[in-house]
């Protein structure tokens, strides 16, 4: 019997790689950094939480300014959970937030294509958004939590 995508994608992960590509070709690069760390998880009861963060190496001790990049053009830190659903025909699964440190984010699906390889986990945006004045999709490369 044939493990549907859902069965492959529960339990935790941590991500090794966020890569912004734009559609015309030009260079990719890193919007949390070449080593962000983050975590997804996908419980057996529906529900997901994903956390990532891009590591300064300046670090901030509080003030206005520990709030600085807490906007979506300049994330430095990103966090949402709620219901998922994985497609096996399309292999694609939706995450619709619940709760999301963006609360214009909260209630909206967003759909990743997936793909394994090599026991990592593939996430990319479906569609084309707008980033630093670019048109890009992101790529996603996550590693299974070894228990």
């Amino acid at each position: 019997m044939k493990i549907t995508l859902r069965e492959q994608l529960i339990g935790s992960w941590t991500l090794t790689e966020l890569i912004e590509v734009p559609v015309d070709g030009t260079e990719i690069t890193y919007p949390m950094g070449r080593e962000p760390k983050g975590v997804i998880m996908y419980n057996p009861d529906g529900y997901m939480s994903a956390q990532i963060m891009k590591i300064n190496l300046s670090q901030v001790s509080g003030g206005a300014s520990a709030l600085d990049g807490f906007t979506h053009g300049n994330a430095t830190y990103l966090a949402y959970s709620g219901a998922f659903h994985a497609d096996d025909n399309k292999q694609v699964v939706s995450h619709t937030m619940y709760v999301s440190l963006f609360s214009d984010w909260m209630g909206h699906t967003q759909s990743r294509i997936v793909h394994f390889t090599n026991g990592f986990l593939h996430l990319e945006s479906g569609e084309p958004f707008m980033a630093s004045g670019r048109l890009v999709t992101h790529r996603l490369t996550w590693k299974r939590v070894e228990q």
